[in-house]
């Protein structure tokens, strides 16, 4: 049965950080790619970040571009997002999750983690 486990929430004040991490367990995830999302009250499922897990360049949804930073490690099975010089706009539900094709669309993907509450205050 495949998980995803994600971690590394909580509350953080305008221009903090704080790094997030998703657990991956089940199978083995090397032809999937590995995405983040969020979602905010009264909003739809926002693509945030996204990796290969073979390897390659992440990419990234304009907003967070040059604050945040996702990267896996193999060894740990372990993928994580790393998020710098956070905004109150970035306050979400984050969730990981897998698929087998490269796409910042909820749907193409198969596998979600439970999600962690990032809230940023002003």
């Amino acid at each position: 049965q495949v998980q995803l486990v994600e971690s590394g929430g909580g509350l953080v004040q305008a221009g903090g950080s704080l790094r997030l991490s998703c657990a991956a367990s089940g199978r083995t995830f090397s032809a999937y790619t590995m995405g983040w999302f969020r979602q905010a009250p009264g909003k739809e499922r926002e693509f945030v970040a996204a990796i290969r897990w073979s390897g390659g360049t992440p990419y990234y949804t304009d907003s967070v571009k040059g604050r945040f930073t996702t990267f896996r490690d193999n060894a740990k099975n372990t993928m994580y997002l790393q998020m710098n010089s956070l905004k109150p706009e970035d306050t979400a539900v984050y969730y990981c999750a897998a698929g087998t094709s490269s796409s910042s669309l909820p749907k193409s993907y198969d596998y979600w983690g439970q999600g962690t509450q990032v809230t940023v205050s002003s």
